[in-house]
């Protein structure tokens, strides 16, 4: 079969992987561009492997970014991100990936969309899918990005050069709120369980949050826990489901995991409690504010998604929340929230300012590493 070959980078930015493209080199038609990223992927794949694409068979590893130079005055390029779906030809635009945000600096420094200035350069990142400013503040040396450093994120094996990003204005990125329902709780229906009290927070993803003791759960489970118990995960997407109706994403609750897989997310959390992370290494329940899991695409995410993380950290800042409930913060509108999570722990600044209709997210801010797996070209089948 003729194939035909785009230009792409093979990255992983933070603790995901995706290809890169420059959109010059994709169709602009959706669906014909919607077909090249399930064929570089290797999706749909009804087995779940991706062995015919570069997917690895994970949420956070099925995902493509499509980057160009912005005509924004505030921004230097655009970023669109598609979670690929791995076994329905599914691309989802409704939400960023910030783990793969973090690549998206040195991409643009790499590819002239961006000068480097001295040894640390700005890039100002236009992220489409939530119409939203990010900037990254990348390492550079002799023009280019540096990747090689002491920085360490909990899920990846190696360390790397800290990028430092920062979110602006993260409330309502998804549904236009920062409380969708217009409530610090809600209370689902859930069949077979009964009502279970939720806090729905959209903070750069849109999260449904539940106590994780509701479940009969600790949110010191590891993924092979959670990915094993089919009671479990069929109560997670239930949670999730009615959510979904709740959020008008769906009008059927069962009808969520194929029309809208990605959103919202749900999430556990429990008061602080040690355990042992997915590297063997002990994380000490005074390192952390909260405990928390976030489910991603069906499957507990075996690290925290940044955007996630952003939600969550948004979340134990608002007094009321079932979040907030398991962690104690203090006061001040400046708050750094550390997360255990099942690789380690991920901390989030959040910067707060007090309005007429309450708190207002000003910004979130962590950082990430990110590094160049390979450059060249993917080949797709030439119908594409």
């Amino acid at each position: 079969m003729a194939q035909t070959s785009i230009p792409a980078v093979f990255v992983r930015g933070g603790t995901s992987k995706g290809l890169i493209f420059d959109a010059a080199d994709l169709p602009d038609d959706g669906a014909a561009r919607d077909r090249i990223l399930l064929d570089a992927l290797g999706s749909p794949d009804p087995y779940g492997r991706q062995i015919d694409g570069l997917g690895g068979a994970s949420s956070s590893t099925s995902k493509a970014a499509i980057v160009s130079r912005s005509a924004r005055p505030d921004c230097d390029v655009d970023y669109l991100v598609g979670q690929v779906e791995i076994r329905e030809p599914i691309v989802d635009y409704s939400s960023n990936c910030g783990n793969l945000s973090s690549a998206i600096g040195p991409y643009a420094i790499d590819h002239g969309l961006v000068a480097a200035t001295g040894d640390l350069t700005e890039v100002r990142i236009w992220q489409v899918n939530t119409g939203r400013r990010i900037v990254a503040r990348v390492p550079t040396k002799d023009g280019r990005p540096v990747e090689a450093g002491d920085y360490e994120i909990d899920g990846v094996a190696r360390p790397g050069a800290r990028i430092d990003l920062r979110f602006f204005d993260p409330a309502g990125s998804s549904t236009g709120k920062l409380l969708p329902t217009g409530n610090l709780r809600d209370e689902l229906v859930i069949p077979g369980r009964g009502a279970l009290e939720v806090s729905i927070v959209d903070a750069s993803l849109t999260v449904v949050f539940v106590r994780a003791a509701d479940l009969g759960l600790t949110a010191t489970e590891l993924k092979p826990q959670i990915d094993s118990d089919p009671g479990v995960l069929r109560t997670l997407e239930a949670i999730r489901g009615q959510a979904a109706v709740t959020l008008g994403v769906v009008a059927d609750a069962s009808r969520a995991v194929k029309v809208s897989p990605a959103l919202p997310k749900v999430a556990f959390v429990a008061p602080p409690r040690g355990y042992v992370a997915a590297s063997g290494r002990a994380v000490d329940a005074g390192r952390v504010d909260l405990n928390a899991r976030i489910m991603s695409m069906g499957a507990l995410h075996h690290a925290y998604e940044v955007t996630g993380a952003i939600a969550t950290a948004v979340a134990a800042a608002l007094p009321g929340t079932v979040v907030a409930d398991v962690c104690a913060l203090g006061g001040g509108f400046e708050k750094e929230v550390r997360i255990g999570h099942t690789s380690g722990t991920i901390a989030v600044g959040v910067s707060l300012e007090a309005g007429t209709d309450g708190l207002t997210v000003r910004s979130a801010s962590l950082g990430r590493t990110t590094r160049v797996i390979m450059r060249g070209s993917v080949l797709v089948p030439g119908h594409a």
